[in-house]
């Protein structure tokens, strides 16, 4: 095994050291890591939360649905391009879950709360919500094509069943 020496560097006179300055680096980076999450998060919440004319809070950008969504979902392929960009993806081309974790921390930044997912059980709640889930998904694509479908009026209340049954919106759309 051979070992390969680092030695300090001399720019004038003064000592730059490379493991010195990786070091002090990453622990900058590490430092504002949260920084930058809130940062991002703060510009997400201007540009796509729904507020009224007083600027009240309507809906926060991460629970935004159907047409309303449009612009987030785009936002959301940029920032995966952007991670896949600076390397973070799998061999197969695909981004690294740590791409998802990121978008987590962004979304729980900006004020989103998670809640327990949930699982594919198969009693009548549990099929119940998948079903649910499915339905709702297809009103809004429906929505997305331009359609205007009857159930469009009701999509809100069985949005509040889905999530009553312990479904996620967050999942929807």
């Amino acid at each position: 095994m051979t070992v390969q020496v680092i030695t300090p560097l001399v720019i004038g006179q003064l000592e730059v050291d490379p493991l010195i300055s990786s070091r002090q680096a990453l622990v900058e980076g590490a430092s504002t890591t949260g920084e930058l999450i809130a940062n991002y998060a703060k510009a997400l919440c201007v540009r796509f939360n729904l507020q009224d004319t007083n600027g009240n809070l309507i809906a926060p950008w991460y629970s935004l649905v159907g047409k309303e969504k449009k612009g987030v979902k785009a936002e959301r392929a940029e920032f995966v391009q952007a991670m896949i960009a600076r390397g973070f993806v799998k061999p197969d081309g695909k981004p690294s879950a740590t791409v998802d974790t990121y978008w987590q921390r962004v979304k729980e930044a900006s004020g989103y709360v998670p809640k327990g997912r949930v699982s594919g059980g198969t009693d009548v709640d549990s099929k119940t919500v998948t079903e649910l889930k499915t339905m709702i998904n297809r009103i809004f694509k429906a929505e997305e094509e331009g359609q205007d479908p009857l159930a469009s009026q009701f999509k809100g209340q069985l949005m509040e069943v889905f999530e009553a049954l312990g479904g996620d919106v967050d999942t929807l759309g």
